[in-house]
């Protein structure tokens, strides 16, 4: 099965009422690991980088923010700026023109969706919420 429909769905579920995506890359990992679900040969898949995608489930899987405090987020090599965590499920950072990060874990993966620059984080929020709550429904 391939997860890449997900980064599809997700991205659909960011529009507004004009009909504007205010995510432009997507990607689900492993909870366990970091391992990416979704392949990088999406055209619209978050490039993970090195060592990123684990160090993101490690703090995901320990519930244990405080590295993404000191040291930010760091994804596709750009270092992001933790803005806040909520129920040890769900983050958000954001790096001045580049755009922000949102990620949530369900049981076993971890959803994360950019924002595009000028675009609202909030539609992208939802539309990460929805996929997340999907796999957390499927036991997943």
């Amino acid at each position: 099965m391939s997860w890449d429909s997900y980064i599809d769905n997700l991205i659909a579920q960011t529009k507004d009422a004009s009909g504007t995506a205010h995510c432009d890359k997507a990607c689900i990992i492993g909870l366990d690991g970091g391992a990416p679900w979704t392949t990088a040969g999406h055209a619209s898949a978050i490039q993970m980088q090195g060592l990123e995608g684990a160090n993101i489930a490690k703090c995901f899987k320990n519930k244990d923010f405080s590295t993404f405090m000191a040291g930010g987020v760091f994804l596709e090599g750009v270092k992001y700026n933790f803005l806040r965590e909520e129920d040890g499920k769900v983050v958000f950072a954001k790096k001045k023109d580049h755009g922000a990060l949102t990620c949530q874990a369900s049981k076993t993966a971890i959803v994360i969706g950019h924002t595009s620059e000028g675009c609202q984080q909030g539609n992208v929020n939802k539309g990460v919420a929805v996929i997340a709550d999907y796999l957390e429904s499927l036991g997943m």
